[in-house]
């Protein structure tokens, strides 16, 4: 798909999360990226990533800034969006036992379906779609989508629960692709959005390291 007239790369909601995380992963596939606070730094992106958090405190921050109604109209002019964990939460148009937020991709989530934070783990799964090798996973009391519509598509399921998938215009994962070396979902997202990336989408980045984000924090 292209990318939206005189894009300018994709931007990282900046009000709560692993924003910091993300900017690294898509700098290192050479895809112009940087933070968004308000409504007005939408402009000319081809992707937004909503990242993961603290579902409730992101809606209630998106609210006050007036970047969910923001947001809905980008995404209907042709901005791609990909929300990680709490961001899938978001975008999902059916929150299990809650209302849901943003409602942009036809998929069910359950929150917190894992329990706590002490129920947080990490896992490797190949998703043939998106990388030819497995994929290192992290999961932080993250949710589980437990349905899919007719037009989403699953990119990855793992035992009860799909946890990858999208629609022509949306990727949501229940995992923290931005916390491990692989750069396979970001090459993907970027390329979703019609972006040229850097590398392949086999193996992981060795010079990744968790702190690796912190050589950008001053200069975003």
């Amino acid at each position: 798909m292209d990318a939206v007239a005189g894009s300018d790369g994709i931007g990282v909601l900046d009000l709560q999360g692993g924003v910091q995380e993300h900017l690294d992963h898509l700098r290192r596939v050479g895809v112009a990226a940087r933070p968004i606070k308000r409504a007005a730094d939408l402009a000319g992106l081809a992707g937004l990533i909503i990242p993961g958090g603290e579902s409730t405190c992101l809606s209630r921050l998106l609210n006050i800034f007036g970047l969910d109604t923001a947001i809905r109209q980008a995404h209907g002019k042709g901005l791609k969006l990909w929300g990680t964990c709490a961001g899938a939460i978001l975008l999902a148009r059916e929150n299990v036992g809650e209302t849901p937020f943003l409602g942009l991709i036809d998929v069910a989530v359950n929150r917190n379906a894992f329990g706590s934070q002490l129920d947080s783990f990490n896992r490797e799964a190949l998703a043939p779609t998106v990388a030819r090798e497995p994929i290192p996973l992290t999961f932080i009391r993250a949710p589980k989508i437990v349905r899919a519509g007719e037009e989403v598509r699953v990119l990855l399921r793992l035992d009860d629960y799909i946890a990858a998938a999208e629609d022509d215009r949306i990727l949501v994962t229940v995992f923290h692709p931005e916390l491990t070396p692989s750069l396979a979902f970001h090459r993907y997202f970027a390329r979703k959005c019609g972006l040229n990336v850097a590398g392949d989408d086999a193996g992981l980045d060795p010079d990744w390291t968790p702190l690796s984000w912190t050589r950008f924090s001053l200069h975003v």
